[in-house]
């Protein structure tokens, strides 16, 4: 009879470690740690400790817990009130009125209208010449109404106005120090966050603060690393992870935790570099953008829902412009390769003078250089192209199907690892808001990233200053007409954002700017 109640004990505590064990799979065993939230983004170690105004994600993600500007965004992407408690817009949608909250900054001086005023200058003056100063072109004038009050007039109505301010660029220094939710503190390469009490930011105070939330502690490393700790339960979360390196997600098993994938919409596509050679001509620039077989470019990724797009911005805008047909509609894809093909060897077969002047050239602005040098077709009778991709397993499989596409048209292309040698670079940006100003922004001259049009930017510069909501979309109209036909860009789809997310996190959710806070995440759900 013994032996029979050992050998049931035993049997008992076999089935109790198996089960500790597999629930250690999913949440880990035991009483979990709730001390800290370990969370991984992909990038460089230093990437959060960074600063400046082009930011890696890390950075913008430090910035943002750290500095908080007059309104932020929660965990699904909607705006909230950060230093700003609350806030008015007038009926013609051209002032914004927000009444700060009852608070201080963290040298201790109080937080008046005064110095936020002086704090959301020096951020809008800090992104000037950057596709956010483009964005935030629209501002006429910062105003102080009362000891808590500040009003922000615009020339125009902007209606994703409070999405720009909640941006981390756009968080308000007091004596060059933010004041955020939370304080960080360097360990190594550990960027480790702890949320600051509510009543030192002025807010109502929290029963039992410290039980109540938790840090979060940050690093940033390459992707394969990142999805190794996550595998090793190292890590609950990883975030900012693309195309590139997508096929490392095929690592992660179910019992790990999932794949999230964020409904983002942007620019994912390839800049043309420089207007040499082939790539002289609108004409050549649009026969690669014909060649592309877009629906086959993600098959070998098996994401679902991509959207494949030939057209500069989405259909799904919120209002402006009119929904356009996608390019080529009433073309198969052979015979936009035939034409493509014809095209290409017309260039080939040209006998032109080597001396000729460039006046059948694009009107664009130069920026990179050719693998052709500028060769005329005596030189190179085939063209040849040198592309720039990120660096990951992802790109590898996306550049051979590009190349392939290429070499159905007669042109060559080779990879570089710099992206100052390339004819074409990968452009992959999400939208920070569903308007026609952010696309037309990020593919101006200020962006930097490649060809440009001076003639479209001033478009949507005088845009931006009309009243008429109708007049406005005749030049926005005209503006995305203008960069289409200069070919400037190739489009391919949407971009893709995928995070590693462990079942039993809180505090993540996918939304469309693919944002996700730090805050959140250090909250203790009971």
């Amino acid at each position: 009879m013994a032996d029979l109640q050992t050998a049931a004990a035993i049997r008992k505590f076999c089935w109790l470690i198996a089960l500790c064990l597999f629930s250690a799979m999913l949440t880990g065993c035991g009483s979990p740690d709730t001390s800290r939230f370990p969370l991984v983004v992909i990038g460089e170690p230093d990437d959060p400790f960074e600063s400046g105004v082009r930011l890696p994600l890390a950075a913008q993600l430090t910035r943002a817990s750290t500095t908080g500007g007059l309104v932020s965004f929660d965990e699904q992407g909607r705006v909230v009130p950060a230093l700003a408690d609350r806030w008015i817009v007038t009926d013609d949608g051209r002032s914004y009125i927000f009444r700060l909250r009852d608070g201080e900054w963290l040298d201790g001086e109080p937080l008046t209208a005064k110095s936020a005023k002086k704090g959301l200058d020096a951020a809008i003056r800090a992104v000037r010449n950057t596709p956010l100063g483009l964005d935030l072109a629209g501002v006429d004038e910062i105003r102080v109404m009362a000891g808590r009050v500040i009003e922000v007039r615009l020339l125009r109505p902007m209606p994703y106005f409070l999405q720009l301010l909640a941006q981390p660029e756009l968080g308000l220094l007091h004596e060059k120090r933010g004041d955020g939710p939370m304080v960080l503190e360097r360990e190594g390469d550990t960027a480790l966050f702890t949320p600051i009490e509510p009543g030192r930011l002025g807010l109502p105070e929290i029963p039992e603060w410290e039980e109540r939330v938790r840090q979060v502690a940050m690093m940033a490393l390459p992707a394969e690393q990142a999805v190794q700790r996550f595998n090793e339960g190292q890590a609950d979360l990883v975030l900012g992870g693309r195309i590139q390196d997508f096929p490392l997600t095929n690592s992660v098993g179910i019992l790990r935790g999932t794949i999230q994938l964020d409904p983002v919409m942007g620019l994912f596509g390839l800049q043309i570099a420089n207007d040499e050679g082939f790539l002289a001509d609108p004409q050549n620039r649009e026969a690669l953008a014909m060649a592309i077989d877009r629906p086959s470019l993600i098959e070998p990724f098996g994401v679902n829902g991509w959207t494949p797009s030939t057209r500069l911005l989405p259909t799904d805008l919120d209002g402006e412009l009119e929904n356009d047909p996608e390019r080529w509609a009433d073309l198969s894809l052979a015979e936009r390769r035939a034409a493509a093909a014809q095209r290409v060897r017309n260039w080939a077969n040209a006998d032109l003078d080597p001396d000729a002047d460039d006046e059948g050239k694009a009107r664009s602005s130069r920026d990179g250089s050719s693998v052709n040098g500028g060769a005329t077709p005596q030189q190179s009778k085939a063209p040849e192209l040198s592309i720039w991709l990120p660096s990951g397993p992802g790109s590898d499989i996306l550049f051979n199907r590009l190349s392939g596409d290429f070499r159905t048209i007669g042109v060559a292309s080779q990879r570089v690892e710099d992206p100052k040698d390339a004819d074409l670079r990968l452009v992959d940006e999400v939208a920070r808001y569903p308007r026609a100003h952010w696309f037309l922004n990020r593919l101006s001259c200020v962006a930097r990233q490649g060809l440009c049009e001076p003639e479209v930017d001033a478009l949507v510069a005088e845009a931006i200053k009309l009243e008429d909501s109708a007049e406005r979309t005749l030049r926005l109209n005209e503006a995305e007409a203008r960069l289409t036909q200069a070919n400037v860009f190739i489009p391919l789809g949407s971009p893709i954002r995928w995070s590693l997310v462990r079942g039993s996190v809180q505090g993540f959710s996918p939304n469309p700017w693919a944002w996700h806070p730090l805050m959140p995440l250090a909250w203790l759900h009971r």
